[in-house]
């Protein structure tokens, strides 16, 4: 052998014991050599083997690879953590499952002695409002909090949601709508909207590693909708949007995360958004993105809005100057509320809409009629300073003609669309004051308040997101618009018109 074949040779066992020694350090080091607690590093032992895909997703984030002290250290827009104080006992370490899982236990009625340590399964807003105090006291007062009430104690929306994913029965000629197990109830409206989780006892397991283990048995779940009433008592998931265990500011910042719910066709903002020529640059150009900077720089980090650049980001122009401040309270930019029930309206002023009446005293943010049920709404003045914010940042791309033409259509296409389901309305009305369906037991479960239905819930919303989002080419037309709210209207003229007569002629 030469001495230079002696040399690679000497190279490659060199690696060879490198790389053997380095599977053998334990799961607790990382890449960064960031400190991990002893409590953390009894948890990745057990679980690194169980579930690799949950560890490997822990150490590729942003909590895995610092520390809230060097969080709190950070001064300035670039700072993450929005709380000025943190406990000192989980300042020094990176923030890893013993953190987040054993935080408060006393408060969560899921929780259960593991291993040594008290631990919760579910964990809520509250325990990461230990670091992100701002953003969880802000998430509480949006509407998406507020989800799981907002349909499950609104006795209208429950018959609504009824007519929709009841247990359908046919008996004597028609069919009804029983309410829905849980478990399909939790898969349908309430994946979104969030479950209520409840403890319904304990369980034994036989685990592979420890043997038989208790567990907690929890109703509910799993579930990770905005709105999920947490074993705490708080409102929402953060991991609806920053999902489990990377927790990544990119995912949420991302359309597709935004996507899983607003999809449509009753709230279609996805599929209008990868339309739309703000949608078609992001297909074409986010690869070359920063979607981890913090702030987010107009024109340099991003070059066309996403979901969260317009609702929720802390956006910067050129010379660093905020342009709109990070906001988890989603509407706070929004004058509009689009999707009709049964009208669009101006934003309800509190996030708890299953209070709303109007002046029939029915669980709507409108009359029948369209009159707004004021009380429970914001008013102009702050939809203006709404309409404002929104506009900041559309005006760092457009200039004010565009902005303001923008806006002027939008606007318009509010009024119009809302004149179109007031004619739907009011011929549903005489539907209903002809006996030709009832009203008073559901007004959602027969085929002509369907095809009613079909105009507020699924047309006219189609037609305001095309308006609002920048266009979305056919989507106002022929793609679930315009043209389906004409023909229902004269299907169901015609479906009036036709048992008036058979009322007046017997045929």
């Amino acid at each position: 052998m030469t001495r230079f074949a002696l040399e690679d040779a000497m190279r490659n066992i060199s690696l060879l014991l490198g790389l053997s020694l380095l599977f053998l350090l334990p799961v607790s080091l990382t890449a960064t050599e960031i400190p991990i607690s002893d409590a953390t590093s009894e948890c990745l032992d057990c679980h690194a083997s169980l579930h690799p895909g949950i560890v490997q997703d822990w150490q590729n984030s942003r909590h895995a690879k610092t520390t809230p002290q060097a969080a709190l250290a950070v001064e300035g827009l670039g700072r993450k953590v929005s709380s000025r104080k943190i406990p000192a006992e989980l300042t020094g370490t990176s923030v890893g499952c013993a953190e987040c899982h054993t935080q408060r236990p006393a408060a969560h009625a899921d929780t259960f002695e593991h291993n040594g340590y008290d631990i919760h399964v579910v964990v809520s807003p509250q325990d990461c409002a230990v670091c992100h105090a701002e953003e969880a006291a802000q998430y509480a007062d949006n509407l998406m909090a507020n989800a799981y009430a907002n349909l499950a104690e609104n006795p209208l929306y429950q018959k609504l949601q009824r007519s929709i994913i009841g247990t359908k029965e046919r008996k004597d000629g028609r069919i009804t709508f029983k309410p829905a197990n849980d478990d399909t109830r939790a898969e349908t409206c309430y994946y979104c909207h969030g479950t209520q989780l409840m403890v319904a006892g304990k369980e034994i397991r036989d685990t592979e590693l420890a043997g038989e283990l208790e567990f907690p048995v929890i109703k509910g779940w799993p579930n990770q909708g905005v709105g999920r009433v947490n074993l705490d008592g708080s409102l929402g998931s953060c991991s609806a949007c920053h999902t489990r265990h990377a927790f990544s500011i990119e995912m949420a910042r991302k359309p597709h995360t935004c996507k899983e719910c607003h999809v449509g066709p009753d709230v279609p903002a996805a599929k209008v958004y990868e339309a739309s020529k703000h949608g078609n640059i992001y297909s074409a150009m986010h690869k070359t993105w920063d979607f981890n900077a913090v702030p987010w720089k107009i024109g340099e980090d991003f070059t066309a809005p996403t979901c969260a650049s317009c609702h929720i980001s802390l956006l910067v122009n050129a010379d660093e100057e905020v342009v709109a401040k990070r906001t988890h309270q989603m509407n706070n930019r929004l004058p509009w509320r689009i999707f009709g029930l049964v009208y669009a309206h101006p934003h309800p002023r509190e996030p708890d809409t299953s209070v709303i009446r109007n002046r029939e005293g029915l669980a709507l943010p409108t009359s029948l009629d369209g009159t707004l049920a004021k009380e429970y709404l914001i008013s102009p003045e702050e939809q203006t300073t709404r309409r404002k914010a929104m506009q900041a940042a559309c005006l760092n791309c457009h200039d004010t003609s565009w902005v303001n033409g923008h806006w002027r259509r939008f606007e318009n296409t509010i009024q119009k669309t809302n004149a179109d389901v007031k004619l739907a309305t009011e011929i549903m009305g005489d539907i209903w004051k002809g006996k030709y369906a009832d009203q008073d037991g559901n007004p959602f479960d027969e085929a002509i308040e369907k095809r009613w239905m079909d105009i507020w819930q699924f047309y006219a919303n189609t037609i305001r997101f095309a308006s609002s989002m920048g266009g979305g080419g056919d989507y106002a037309v022929y793609a679930d618009g315009n043209y389906h709210i004409s023909q229902a209207l004269l299907e169901m003229n015609a479906w009036l018109e036709r048992h008036k007569k058979i009322d007046k002629t017997g045929k």
